[in-house]
């Protein structure tokens, strides 16, 4: 598949957006993250930056972004048209919450109950996001159960790491939360890894047998190309990367998205509280975004619509 770079910016800033609200809302209600009224600003200034950027972005991808408003009313057989009611839905306890802190710092009791529902609005809107591609059955390389806890676990890894560096750069480090951000990418890793095993050891359903019909009659070969030129479907769903640069990139991913900044904050967590470690949590959060990036374009380079089996490839 293309990977559209307004699709790619859309999935990871959104994903880390919602990772980061989703963490505050429960530390808040844990006591984990700073009471202070800035903080509530800046911190959630970020998280509302990257969704709302992220959100915008996608609606590059559209042919006609202004009739996107039209999504909404399919909501109940559209993975697309759920995602957008779960993130405009999420928006409402997400102003409350933000509101109660920046304005009149409440944060407990009855303040800190729609910052749990933001942050459950937001894993269920990159569950639906996930769910957009989990749910296409002629792309072998998304419809599997492989994507969707993959989409959860960078969600929070990346939002983990941001946290992490807000409450360094307030002053108010938290071991539990540097912890919990070792952890979070920890799992993403293992996630990932296992949705490249899958897709390298697994073959789709279709072949150009199965899709012709004709595989009764033997090999299906294509005779003759039915375009001269690159049309619609095989500039969007025929994309492909040689195996040897797909290998080279995900080596930049674990490397950017996982050992980076595992490193960088067990530094932080290991040493002493100071200048240092806020530059190293902003350090791990940079290569964060650099590897969630590649990642991401990955997923939609080495993912194979089964329409190319039609112009000649020999599987999908």
């Amino acid at each position: 598949m293309h990977p559209a770079f307004s699709v790619i910016f859309f999935t990871t800033a959104s994903g880390a957006g919602y990772g980061l609200l989703a963490l505050l809302g429960f530390g808040n209600a844990l006591g984990l993250v700073p009471a202070a009224g800035w903080f509530g600003f800046w911190s959630l200034g970020l998280a509302l930056v990257l969704i709302a950027g992220g959100l915008i972005a996608s609606t590059a991808h559209l042919g006609h972004p202004e009739r996107a408003w039209r999504a909404f009313s399919q909501f109940r057989t559209s993975w697309l048209s759920r995602e957008g009611v779960a993130a405009v839905s999420t928006f409402v306890p997400f102003a409350v919450f933000g509101i109660g802190w920046v304005f009149f710092a409440k944060t407990e009791g009855v303040w800190a109950l729609p910052g749990l529902a933001a942050a459950v609005g937001g894993g269920i809107t990159v569950f639906t996001t996930a769910m957009i591609y989990r749910s296409l059955k002629p792309i072998h390389q998304w419809h599997n159960a492989h994507v969707v806890p993959v989409y959860l676990a960078l969600a929070l890894a990346t939002g983990a790491l941001l946290l992490n560096a807000l409450v360094h750069l307030w002053g108010h480090a938290q071991p539990a939360i540097g912890y919990l951000a070792l952890a979070a990418c920890a799992l993403a890793a293992w996630l990932k890894h296992r949705y490249w095993r899958f897709i390298d050891t697994t073959k789709a359903v279709s072949t150009p047998e199965t899709a012709t019909g004709l595989g009764a009659r033997g090999k299906v070969r294509l005779l003759e190309s039915p375009h001269q030129v690159d049309n619609y479907l095989m500039r969007e769903m025929g994309f492909r990367v040689a195996r040897k640069h797909a290998f080279k990139l995900r080596r930049i991913a674990l490397a950017a998205l996982f050992a980076a900044p595992m490193t960088l904050t067990l530094l932080t967590v290991l040493a002493p509280v100071g200048a240092g470690t806020a530059l190293l949590t902003i350090l791990a959060a940079l290569s964060a975004a650099l590897g969630v990036g590649v990642e991401r374009w990955l997923f939609f380079a080495e993912a194979k619509h089964t329409v190319t089996l039609y112009y000649g490839a020999t599987d999908a």
